[in-house]
């Protein structure tokens, strides 16, 4: 019997037992430094307080990730997956306890997600270190492969991150060839065709048979039926798949199809929910503050360039698909008609995107300061990124998130080539990893397409609260802005 899927906190329990534990003392210490005397369980709100971040507890672990793979993090990858945990057990937490309007101290609160992180951060490594300390229970894998894959697929699995979970106790090899060659592996070596093999494998300690073969080898039904008569789980390798090294595959639904996908990147519901969720608070917050805002910008720039505050142009967003992009208008009515003109001081190369200095659209720009550069209205909203704020309507209708690729135009859109493409499986965002690694000093648009990959490929909710808090920064700089 092969325990299937992502158990989450069944899987580890003494880690989510020690993560309850720790909250509850979390709780208590935070209850005792804010001034209350007593047990925190005696007071009636408190007493809800800790069982709803228990509940929270209780559902994250048993229906998220956060504790897949947890042996083989190291610190740095276990800080950023420990702070992202926290803050969806206190978000989680935290929308129960305004919904039953219990009068709890935020204070308490603060402290208290302070204390836990600490502390739940010390002892995730310190009971790491009792696992590897009274070895870590491996899965022993017999693998069935040819001759040609045997010794790479071998070294390939001591080198994989996982090493330290699967072990490859014993080779069948499916063309009979010596199996001499391969006794400086350590591992006992079959052939499909001996006679004995069925004998012999039956003795075998396997846990699990792992089929990966080249495209010549015949399929050994006699050895894979034999391996499922004495309960072993087989594992199908499809090494087409394997072709794609940046590639993540996934086995799923499709009509009445069982299906395997290939993707760069797969991204759980539950992710895109959390994700979904800060990019509606963001932008309730970035809306109302578009509206403050236009109270002071909109006077400046109609006196300037009579005409309508916002613009309103066509993108493209996920996956191709089409929506409206809102900004303030930072540039003359006529700043369309004039870009075919200006094409050839463009910055990006090949006019995948558009970039120029000085440009002399922008409302005011004609308009020098001292050091030679223009200081218009229009060059001011640009390099706050003020004009960007109405994209926070975008987001919250949902064509935009806080944090993803920047949209193409339509025209940038047709020149795009293949690879390009890759740019649009996420949703577009207000900002990105490329708009925080100097968005000016870029003029290569392959670059741009190489950050934009690294964003997608690695993307989770800590990097892109990585990438706000960088954003942040940045425009308080004035950095990256043009």
């Amino acid at each position: 019997m092969h325990r299937a899927g992502k158990d989450g906190a069944l899987r580890y329990l003494d880690f989510a037992l020690l993560d309850i534990l720790c909250m509850q003392f979390s709780l208590i210490m935070a209850y005792w430094l804010t001034g209350h005397s007593g047990l925190i369980y005696l007071e009636t709100d408190y007493r809800i307080q800790a069982c709803i971040f228990f509940s929270a507890q209780m559902a994250l672990g048993l229906f998220s990730d956060c504790y897949d793979g947890i042996l083989n993090r190291g610190p740095y990858a276990e800080f950023w997956v420990l702070l992202r945990y926290v803050a969806e057990v206190w978000l989680l937490g935290g929308v129960f306890i305004l919904m039953t309007g219990l009068d709890v101290s935020f204070i308490q609160l603060v402290m208290a997600s302070i204390f836990y992180f600490d502390i739940d951060f010390f002892l995730r490594r310190s009971n790491k270190a009792r696992h590897y300390n009274k070895g870590i229970d491996q899965r022993r894998i017999v693998l069935v492969t040819s001759s040609v894959l045997a010794r790479k697929v071998v070294e390939r699995f001591r080198k994989s991150k996982m090493a330290n979970l699967h072990v490859i106790t014993g080779i069948v090899l499916l063309d009979d060839i010596d199996r001499e060659q391969f006794a400086d592996l350590g591992i006992p070596v079959l052939c499909a065709g001996d006679d004995n093999i069925f004998d012999e494998l039956s003795h075998w300690w396997i846990d699990d048979a792992l089929y990966l073969a080249s495209e010549k080898d015949v399929y050994p039904k006699n050895l894979m039926e034999s391996f499922l008569v004495m309960g072993v789980t087989i594992h199908y390798s499809l090494s087409i798949l394997d072709e794609f090294a940046f590639a993540k595959a996934d086995v799923q639904d499709m009509g009445d199809y069982k299906v395997i996908s290939n993707s760069i990147h797969f991204v759980t519901d539950r992710s895109l929910l959390f994700k979904r969720i800060l990019d509606i608070l963001g932008g309730l917050v970035g809306t109302i503050a578009t509206g403050i805002l236009f109270i002071f910008v909109a006077p400046a720039i109609y006196i300037k360039s009579p005409g309508p505050i916002f613009f309103a142009q066509e993108r493209v967003g996920l996956n191709g698909r089409i929506f409206r992009l809102y900004k303030f208008r930072s540039m003359y009515m006529d700043a369309e008609k004039r870009k075919a003109e200006l094409m050839a001081k463009n910055k990006i190369q090949d006019g995948l995107m558009f970039k120029m200095e000085d440009d002399p659209r922008i409302i005011g720009s004609e308009k020098k300061g001292k050091d030679g550069k223009p200081k218009g209205i229009g060059n001011f909203i640009r390099n706050t990124s003020i004009d960007e704020f109405p994209q926070f309507f975008n987001v919250l209708k949902g064509d935009m998130s806080l944090v993803g690729t920047r949209p193409p135009t339509l025209d940038e859109w047709k020149k795009y080539s293949p690879h390009h493409r890759v740019r649009m499986s996420a949703k577009p965002g207000i900002t990105g990893m490329w708009q925080v690694s100097g968005r000016s000093s870029i003029t290569d648009f392959e670059k741009v397409v190489e950050l934009d990959r690294t964003y997608i490929e690695n993307w989770s909710l800590g990097l892109d609260i990585k990438i706000l808090i960088r954003t942040v920064k940045v425009v308080l700089k004035h950095e990256g802005a043009s």
